[in-house]
């Protein structure tokens, strides 16, 4: 306290000969403008600055006080030195952290954030306080702000260590042994695939199918009098189904192409052609329907050949088979030589060690849960074994055959279904065997972490492309601005503002009658990629926007239908099912249930719904025509009305419809009439061959002989949408 008191005194001691110094070169100052200017008062200046021992002793007295203060400072500071490095805080940071993040982390205000860029690259004026930072402008704020960096465990995590599974590698040739083909029989829509293939198999598949147009892939294994064992995988050749014949391809060792002798090459043939060629897989060609009189083969294998498809007859290395599937003729010719291609290939499997396989189709089971068809291409899968595919895992808990006979092991190029999935995975994932079910959670955790760290890697772009539109968009602005006067720019703003208000009850009405919400469930994967498939080629959002809600695998549930009612949206099931209460349920809530067996019938369902949505079109109808031969005008009180004499040619003219004049082919006025006469009778109907005066509602209108005035009606039709899904 007493060294306090002692400073403040000094202090003032200090403060005091300041102020008198001052004064006193004030008066020397005036002192000398007197003598120069005044001799008056000579003597008197100089008897009052005589002393000027006075000057010296109070520049002494304020150097010693000037010095005992920087003293007693200096010894304060060496007492007590302050080290720099141990008063800077950590702060603890992570890639992508937002303004708000950094100011939060450093329990500083955001405007501190600000002020530590300002004069940098970054432009202050487009940043907000949700705007992600750069690492290097992380850094900068950090160090401006006199404070310690400290990276996040996030940042650690992105060196975390690869727990995939992963294939083996390639067996020793010594180990492998012989192994069924898997032979892919593809082709168009209706050119008799399935049915050739129950011929093979001596069943009846076709006539389950509804619409006799197969809906998802089907893997059988046929075994043939010869003994010989091959596996069919029947794709769908439907145009929505592109997706599944290019994964049967990927599966595949021989594609049996059908084409149907008196079709020829159809699109679909085209496209699986192609999945042939990409996939590097031989074809068998296989003219089907060669029972029927327009039949035609050699046309079919010249059609090919624009394809690159060239047939044995025509020097070629592709066998052709003529067939009849519905008459059993040459099925074993057409075995015999798919057999003979799978010699050549030399196919072979080592059915040791840890199994792979493909998911061909996947589905959900109300007894089984999640359900796979598979193809095993590695190893024996036997009951207990733990698989990995995709996200999800699985215990094997049983497994059965094509028929639904279970069984306890599965080899090479066998398809199998399985059961005992933990999720359902989607079709065309690859399975693998793992050791344990630790391990095969450890491998589902890795992948959707994967997962979740390419989304956030998408994401941060998206909001860095977006950071740069706000930036463009301000930029703009300013310059849009900067030479308006203050009065006008308020006045553009405030009809901005307006036009972002929140929409009327009305405006908003019509808003969501052009969207279409819709929720999607299938009874397969590939049924439900299909649709998805085919959702994604619409492409006229301008009339009605389609949004889809949701999709899944699996009946209709309660779920789907309250999702449904929330959004004001449509249920479409494919071969799926809504149990009694369900429907009661939506019945209830007013939302739509539409269940279809044929993808190609849901496709149109959904065409009609939104065609719904659009509004009517309104069509004009022609009722009469009428020719004007005269013009002349009549007096009606002060004002003069032009009048056209006419001569209805087709049709007749009625008062109460509507009217358009035509001149040279181009309509110049519509409107509706304010008189109708026939002779001086007022009238309301003027049939063919008749004469008529009349006068139009716009009196400015001038008529000319020669003129056409055409009676109409409108009528309101509905529209229709402009979205063509192909088929």
């Amino acid at each position: 306290m007493n060294r306090k008191i002692l400073k403040l005194e000094n202090l003032l001691r200090f403060h005091t000969i300041c102020r008198q110094l001052h004064s006193l070169c004030q008066r020397r100052m005036l002192a000398q403008w007197r003598h120069m200017f005044s001799s008056a008062y000579a003597v008197h200046t100089a008897q009052l600055y005589t002393r000027p021992w006075q000057t010296d002793a109070l520049l002494r007295a304020a150097l010693s006080q000037r010095r005992l203060l920087v003293t007693k400072k200096e010894k304060r500071s060496q007492k007590s030195p302050l080290p720099s490095t141990k008063s800077k805080k950590e702060v603890e940071v992570w890639l992508g952290m937002t303004v708000e993040e950094l100011a939060r982390a450093m329990e500083k205000d955001i405007d501190c954030v600000y002020e530590s860029l300002m004069n940098t690259a970054i432009d202050i004026d487009s940043l907000e306080t949700h705007s992600r930072l750069d690492e290097v402008w992380i850094k900068e704020v950090i160090k401006k702000s006199g404070m310690k960096l400290k990276w996040s465990k996030l940042k650690q995590d992105k060196v975390r260590e690869n727990k995939d599974a992963v294939k083996r590698p390639q067996a020793d040739p010594a180990l492998l042994i012989p192994r069924s083909p898997v032979v892919t029989i593809m082709g168009h829509v209706d050119h008799g695939k399935t049915t050739l293939l129950d011929k093979l198999r001596k069943t009846q598949v076709a006539a389950m199918e509804a619409g006799g147009i197969t809906q998802h892939i089907g893997a059988f294994l046929v075994s043939l009098p010869s003994g010989e064992k091959i596996t069919f995988l029947d794709t769908p050749g439907h145009a929505a189904f592109s997706a599944m014949r290019a994964r049967g391809t990927q599966v595949t060792d021989i594609v049996i192409l059908v084409v149907a002798a008196d079709d020829g090459v159809m699109k679909q043939t085209v496209e699986s052609i192609q999945h042939a060629k990409d996939a590097h897989v031989p074809i068998v060609l296989a003219i089907n329907k060669c029972d029927k009189a327009e039949a035609d083969p050699e046309k079919v294998k010249k059609e090919l050949l624009a394809y690159d498809v060239v047939c044995e007859d025509y020097g070629g290395d592709v066998q052709a088979v003529h067939v009849s599937a519905l008459t059993g003729e040459n099925m074993m010719a057409l075995a015999e030589a798919t057999i003979a291609l799978a010699e050549m290939l030399e196919l072979k499997a080592d059915p040791t060690g840890a199994v792979e396989g493909t998911v061909i189709e996947s589905f959900t089971d109300k007894g089984r849960g999640p359900v796979t068809t598979a193809i095993i291409q590695r190893g024996t899968l036997r009951k207990g074994s733990i698989l990995v595919a995709g996200k999800s895992w699985a215990k094997v808990r049983l497994m059965f055959d094509e028929n639904g006979r279970a069984v306890n092991e599965a080899y090479p190029s066998m398809p199998v279904g399985i059961i005992g999935w933990r999720d359902l995975p989607s079709a065309g994932d690859e399975i693998l065997e793992v050791e344990s079910e630790p391990r095969a959670r450890e491998v589902v955790d890795w992948r959707k972490y994967e997962q979740e760290q390419e989304k956030n890697k998408e994401d941060l772009k998206l909001i860095e492309e977006k950071r740069k539109e706000h930036q463009e968009a301000h930029r703009k602005d300013r310059e849009k601005y900067g030479t308006v006067h203050w009065k006008e720019r308020s006045y553009i703003k405030y009809r901005e503002k307006r036009q972002q208000q929140p929409l009327k009850p009305k405006e908003k009405l019509e808003r969501d009658s052009n969207v279409l919400p819709i929720i999607v469930k299938g009874d397969v994967d590939g049924s439900v990629e299909a649709i998805l498939n085919v959702m994604d080629t619409y492409d006229a959002s301008h009339e009605c926007e389609l949004d889809l809600v949701h999709f899944g695998v699996g009946d209709i549930s309660e779920n789907d239908v309250n999702l449904a009612e929330t959004f004001h949206g449509v249920i479409y099931g494919f071969n799926v099912n809504a149990g009694n209460v369900i429907q009661q349920l939506a019945a209830k809530k007013g939302v739509k249930i539409k269940l279809h067996k044929i993808i190609y019938r849901l496709i149109e369902d959904l065409q009609e719904e939104l065609s719904s949505r659009l509004p009517c079109i309104v069509e004009e109808h022609p009722i009469g025509e009428a020719s004007i031969l005269a013009t002349f005008s009549i007096t009606e009180g002060k004002k003069k009305v032009p009048v056209a004499g006419c001569r209805v040619q087709k049709g007749q003219i009625e008062k109460q419809k509507k009217f358009k004049l035509i001149r040279n082919g181009h309509v110049i006025w519509k409107g509706s009439l304010i008189s109708l006469k026939h002779h001086k009778d007022d009238t309301a109907v003027v049939k063919t061959g008749m004469d008529c005066g009349l006068s139009l509602d716009e009196e400015k209108i001038e008529f000319k002989v020669g003129d056409a005035i055409i009676c109409y009606e409108e009528k309101e039709v509905p529209a229709k949408t402009s979205w063509d899904p192909g088929f």
